[in-house]
């Protein structure tokens, strides 16, 4: 079988030297009939006009060149590229023992990709794909000249890979990629696994189909620009779906990969990606389902070691379930999409402290959330956008106060770039006690932001408060942001329209001309001996931190709701109205302020504990109880205790 093969391939070598050779030397070759020579007549022909020509070693892989390349290649190279650099690899090539039968005509056609294919297989570069991309080029860049006596038959005169064994494909899936292709864009529609078995293979030619039955354009030449094979990055084969007459079946919209010669090693899987460019205008895209198309793999030729031929027309022979995929082409922008998202550098809820003067606090950042822009998203433009900070009055203290007494400036930072914002009317409208008051704030950027497609951007807002200088707000006062995408956004994508959905709160943060510094949180369950009642205890130190002492209130009641004027928790359990609670000092400096708590002085700390008692009174409060000490002073605890198992015991 190979020395048949090696007989036809140079016959036909040897035919188009002298057809190509003919007109040139007319007198010469007009003596015979050129189809009813022998090969031996032939290759004597050939032999002949080149001695005439004196063009050695531009046919049929014969070569006396003795050096490497000089030139310097700077791009890839493909089916249909033309040049000098193409000249150029054909002529280093033909040097390097490959046939190419036209020889060095400066346009890669299937001869110049069946020659690199065999160079690239015999120097060890895979896939030998015929496909001249960047590790070609380095292989070429650092090859070794050419010895002059160079066996010129070598692997069949550079004919096409050599395979071992009888190789099968015994591996063919189809599997979804993405399931939308944007106008003008390219995106993988499909992966193809392959596999060989008993030997090496190589694959020939692979036909498909697009069928677009039901859509308003059901042309494919009007709907794709391009579909390509691509192998590591790499492409190894490509077909002009725009061009009608390239179909092998216009009304089925059949098409072919051909000339492949892509090797398949025994045992090793390889991957296809199927890359899809749709055109830049699709009827339909704007329409959900009316630009829908199944792409669908139809056969595969391969050969094996002996040259034998398998064509695989029942793709679900070759252990695969499905070999259709289906995708729709999408309206350019249709899907310009941003959500807003949590983020995790969102501050805890903190006590702020605000000045008892007429100076303006520090910068606080109360709230972080981010932009996150949808991979199949265009870039987006940013032009205004709108936070809400909701201002609530505590009960008791002043009467009442305005946000516009609280807040001297707010700020927005979004990649980087800083604005103040512009408070709306309700910046002045009054709070009572008790009540609260939502105060959007608007950040016209003074120049548009993009927002790149498939990135994430952080948003930070900072306020700056006012201070309290003639007690104009209650210590106590609180401040909640939060964002709403589809309210007062402008994030506009190609289509013009807000694009950005979403929405996020912030922790409650409350002000004080104090701040206390909490420490050395612990906590121990304490439960009777027969297990009818606990208590569960929290011990933790209290820091006046600031220019002023520190005024810390205690209630110091029999029953709870899960406040003890400045300590706050939560409890879980079966009956939540079992619970007591008190508060006592085990040390340090404080003064005790009446009955409602303790003083402690500028610098001074003090030790206290937090004792929650439950009693059991039936069995329906049998369970399993704990505590969650949230904050102390306004300031973040969030610490749990174990939990304590309860049983009722009768009297």
């Amino acid at each position: 079988m190979t020395l048949t093969n090696n007989v036809v391939a140079k016959f036909a070598v040897a035919f188009v030297a002298v057809a190509m050779m003919f007109s040139a030397i007319a007198p010469v070759a007009s003596a015979q009939n050129v189809s009813d020579m022998s090969l031996e007549e032939l290759i004597a022909m050939v032999t002949t006009l080149q001695s005439q020509l004196g063009q050695s070693g531009t046919t049929g892989g014969s070569t006396t060149t003795t050096t490497g390349t000089s030139y310097t290649f700077t791009r890839d190279l493909t089916l249909g590229s033309e040049g000098a650099d193409v000249t150029a690899l054909q002529n280093w090539l033909i040097a390097q023992g490959q046939t190419i039968p036209a020889g060095a005509t400066g346009y890669f056609g299937a001869q110049t990709q069946s020659a690199l294919a065999a160079w690239q297989a015999a120097n060890g570069i895979s896939p030998a794909a015929g496909y001249f991309g960047p590790v070609t080029r380095a292989a070429v860049a650092a090859a070794a000249p050419v010895d002059e006596d160079e066996d010129e038959d070598d692997e069949d005169n550079g004919g096409p890979v050599s395979l071992s064994g009888e190789g099968e494909l015994t591996t063919f899936e189809v599997s979804d990629e993405e399931d939308e292709v944007g106008e003008g864009a390219s995106e993988t529609v499909a992966m193809l696994t392959l596999e060989a078995e008993d030997g090496d293979v190589e694959l020939s030619r692979l036909t498909m189909k697009f069928d677009g039955a039901g859509n308003d354009e059901v042309d494919p030449w009007d709907a794709f620009e391009m579909v390509e094979l691509m192998m590591d990055g790499e492409m190894v084969a490509e077909f002009d779906a725009s061009d009608e007459d390239a179909y092998l079946d216009e009304d089925a919209g059949t098409f072919r990969f051909s000339g492949m010669d892509l090797v398949l090693e025994e045992d090793t899987e390889v991957e296809l990606e199927v890359v899809a460019t749709a055109a830049g205008s699709v009827d339909g895209s704007d329409t959900p389902g009316n630009a829908e198309w199944d792409l669908t793999v139809l056969d595969v030729r391969y050969f094996d070691a002996d040259g034998v031929a398998t064509d695989a027309d029942d793709i679900d022979e070759l252990d695969t379930s499905a070999a259709t995929v289906t995708f729709d082409i999408t309206e350019e922008g249709s899907d310009d999409d941003a959500t807003i998202e949590s983020s995790t550098n969102d501050p805890d809820a903190a006590t702020l402290r605000v000045e008892d003067d007429t100076s303006e606090s520090d910068e606080f950042t109360v709230f972080a959330f981010e932009i996150e822009v949808d991979e199949d998203s265009s870039d987006l433009v940013l032009g205004d956008a709108v936070v809400s900070l909701t201002v609530a009055n505590p009960a008791g203290g002043v009467a009442s106060f305005t946000a516009d007494d609280v807040i001297a400036d707010v700020y927005l930072t979004i990649d980087g770039e800083k604005i103040k914002g512009d408070e709306a009317a309700a910046f002045t409208t009054a709070i009572a006690n008790s009540a609260s008051q939502a105060v959007a704030f608007t950040f016209e950027f003074d120049e548009d932001v993009e927002l790149t497609a498939d990135e994430v951007y952080e948003a930070e807002l900072s306020v700056v408060f006012e201070g309290r200088d003639t007690n104009a707000f209650d210590l106590g006062t609180t401040i909640v942001a939060s964002v709403n995408g589809a309210t007062g956004w402008e994030l506009e994508g190609l289509e013009g329209d807000n694009v950005l959905t979403g929405s996020e709160t912030s922790e409650t943060h409350t002000l004080a001309e104090v701040v206390p510094v909490i420490s050395d949180v612990t906590s121990e369950v304490d439960r009777n001996e027969n297990g009818s009642a606990g208590t569960i205890s929290f011990e933790f130190t209290v820091e006046a931190d600031g220019d002023d002492d520190y005024n810390f209130v205690f209630a110091d009641v029999a029953a709870v709701d899960g406040t003890v004027d400045d300590v706050r928790f939560t409890t879980t359990g079966t009956d939540l109205t079992i619970d007591t609670a008190a508060i006592t000092k085990v040390s340090g400096d404080a003064t005790a302020n009446g009955t409602t708590g303790w003083t402690i002085n500028d610098g001074d700390e003090a030790t206290f504990v937090l004792d929650v008692t439950f009693t059991t009174v039936n069995a329906g409060d049998n369970g399993t109880y704990r505590v969650v000490l949230d904050t102390i002073g306004g300031v973040e605890v969030d610490e749990t205790s174990a939990g304590m198992s309860l049983t009722f015991v009768a009297p």
